[in-house]
């Protein structure tokens, strides 16, 4: 089972478990992934040998390893979801750190300040007026009578 959704995180970055199997899942694919930092003819059959998916060690060794190469560990999140509708078992998503592209956008929150409304007019009076917008006002004068 754990060779499985092994191949399934790698092959989708993301895949949405029970903790308990996400738990265990995080302490046998972290393993693997460091062996694909380095690109060996050995390291490559070890991973073959837990993973049983020559696409998925294709994936893990060209891909994932060039975006892990830097990273000392903690290749994997685990984030919690709720609760299962049927039996109430925990639910969570496990992904890989470094694919996720929702986590890595974070958008910046609007921040509420007080200002009193007196600050902006005292703004527009700092301004002062061109002569050019007092032109338009006195042509349209002239025009209505």
């Amino acid at each position: 089972m754990l060779a499985n959704m092994s191949v399934s995180l790698i092959m989708h970055k993301r895949i949405t478990t029970t903790l308990a199997k996400a738990k265990a899942l995080k302490k046998y694919v972290e393993p693997l992934i460091t062996r694909s930092k380095e690109d060996t003819t050995n390291s490559r059959r070890v991973v073959f040998s837990y993973l049983r998916d020559k696409y998925a060690v294709t994936e893990l060794f060209k891909n994932i390893s060039e975006k892990v190469a830097d990273r000392p560990g903690g290749y994997t999140r685990i984030i919690k979801t709720g609760f299962r509708q049927s039996d109430g078992t925990d639910m969570c998503f496990i992904e890989l750190v470094d694919y996720d592209e929702n986590m890595a956008k974070t958008k910046k929150k609007a921040t509420r300040t007080r200002r009193s409304k007196k600050a902006a007019p005292a703004a527009e009076k700092a301004a002062p007026e061109a002569p050019a917008t007092e032109a338009p006002a006195e042509e349209a004068a002239q025009a209505e009578k």
